[in-house]
Formats: C-alpha cells, structure tokens, sequence
C-alpha cells in the first residue's frame, strides 16, 4: 500500500454532511461538517457540500486536493441507480479516486464493522438496510413524500395535515396543533404557501416539536410519535424477512423513536461499533485493496429488495 495515500469518508444526508480524513494507518486527521448532500435532490448542492466538509479535513491537516485521496462518499439518494451513476460520473470533484455509496450503506458497514447486521436511519428521512452475506438488502427508503415514514421529514408533515385538520374542525385542537399554527401565524393559507416550497430538510426541522409535545402527553403528538414507530417496526420487519438478525438504530430521531417502538423490533437492537463515517472510509480502504483483519466488505455487494420496501 502507498503509504502517501489518504482516505476520506463522507455521510451526506439531507440535513447535513460529514467528512473525516485519515491516513493509511488509520489516523483521524480532520474532520469536517456542511450543508446537505442528497443527490437526488440536486447533485451541484450535494458535492458542493462534499468539498466544503472535505476541504476543512484537509485544512486541519495541513494537506490540499492535491494530496492522493481516495474517497468513498456515502450520500443520500445514491439507492436510486441513476442517481449515483450521475454522482460517479461528477466531473467536479477532485479526488484521486472517488467511490459513490449509499449513506444507509456505509452506515451498515459502520455499525457491524463489516459483519452481517442491519441498520434502521430514522433522520430526515428514513430506510432500513443489510449487509447479509455480500448481499445488501433494501427496506423502504424511497424518498419523501412517497416513502420515508416515520422519519422527521413525514413527522413534519404529518403535524402540519393535522393541523390543517383542527383548522377544518376534522381533529381537536391539542397543544401541539395549536402551537404549529402560530408557527405560521394561524393562517391555514400560510401553511399551505410554505408547502409548496418546502424541502424535505424543511419538514424536518418541524419533528422536534412533536417530540417534546408527546413526550408531555400530549394527544396529537403521542400519536405521531406511535405511528412513525409502527413505521420504523415495519422497517424492522423487512430487515428480519432478509435474516438480518442484529439491527442498529440509528439517525438524529433514533433516540427519540426508540421508546415507541414494538418489543419484537427492541429485542433486535444492539449498540453501533462505528457510524456511517467509518463505514464509508472503511468502503475507501476496501477500494483501494486495503481490507481490515476480519472484515467482510463488499464494496460493489449484491442488491436484494424482495421484501417490497
């Protein structure tokens, strides 16, 4: 191995993006943070972020583009094939060699060190993937609004429906609806104006008050909070249809969601040894030929999404 060479992980999601360099012994030398980086939602934003968070590793470091950097950049969007082909081929980055990953897939990696296990993402938005054998298996995942349940983006707009409800009469006021509306200054018509331009990220920033209601008791809130769970169990589901037997729960609502979920999902969970940056550097390294003691990785895996998610 050239010991010159140096690797770069990157966990885009749709919040935010992470970056951490290391040499070829492993060392941490930088790190980094930036805006959001899913791709399917606009690919020069994405990588964008991706040099920003990469140039303050390098900052750190001391060290330039110019440097050999081998990168595995696990963004959100990259399950869709054609848009991680569009990423793989982005003529705008300036590394050495880039590879282009899923971040549920080097959050995989990550949390089972290379082993067989699954992984459960409930952030801004939301999947479930394994690693089983080489074969990386899919549970839902497909993007907000169509798919994504229980993540903070459909937490976001679910309060929003409901308190468009209390504004019809079709739902009782609770506390929580009643303080969204002021949000929006009471006005129904500002809600449904700030829709229409709202991202994903947007709807998500609105989860947090749902958190803190229900953990007060609050009706619409508890609610919200055991539907987004039943999504995250049938999440649980799928990845058990696979065989996956271990799953990490993981993702900025991860915490949150946990104590709404089934006792079948639970039963499952088991600590993360490392997190989707570890994941994705450990993806660099398998690249580049440089494999761990013990590890399994499969930089290029098989895909299996039979469980219909």
């Amino acid at each position: 191995m050239d010991e010159r060479l140096l690797f770069l992980g990157v966990d885009g999601g749709g919040t935010r993006c992470r970056a951490r360099l290391t040499d070829a012994a492993g060392t941490v030398l930088g790190e980094g943070v930036a805006g959001p980086a899913n791709i399917r939602l606009g690919l020069d934003e994405s990588f964008r972020a991706v040099l920003d968070a990469a140039g303050q590793c390098l900052a750190q470091a001391g060290l330039s583009f110019d440097d050999p950097i081998i990168a595995c950049l696990a963004l959100a969007g990259a399950s869709e094939p054609a848009n991680a082909a569009a990423a793989q081929a982005y003529s705008g980055h300036r590394f050495r060699r880039m590879l282009i990953a899923t971040d549920a897939h080097a959050a995989c990696v990550g949390a089972h060190r290379g082993q067989d296990g699954g992984v459960i993402i409930v952030g801004t938005g939301s999947i479930g993937w394994a690693v089983l054998a080489g074969r990386n298996c899919r549970v839902g995942g497909w993007g907000f609004p169509a798919s994504d349940e229980g993540s903070g983006a459909w937490l976001g707009c679910e309060v929003v429906r409901r308190t468009l409800w209390a504004h019809d009469g079709r739902t009782a006021w609770t506390t929580l609806l009643r303080n969204m509306s002021q949000e929006f200054g009471s006005d129904p018509h500002a809600i449904v104006r700030w829709m229409g331009s709202a991202r994903p990220r947007d709807f998500a920033t609105l989860a947090p008050l749902v958190v803190e209601h229900a953990s007060r008791g609050d009706a619409a809130g508890c609610e919200l909070m055991r539907l987004a769970a039943s999504h995250v169990d049938a999440l649980a589901a799928g990845l058990a249809a696979h065989g996956a037997r271990r799953l990490v729960l993981a993702g900025g609502l991860a915490k949150s969601i946990e104590p709404w979920l089934s006792r079948e999902t639970t039963v499952r969970l088991v600590a993360p040894a490392g997190d989707a940056l570890e994941g994705a550097l450990q993806l660099a390294r398998a690249a580049a030929g440089v494999m761990g003691a013990g590890s399994r990785t499969d930089v290029r895996g098989r895909y299996d999404n039979r469980s219909g998610g």
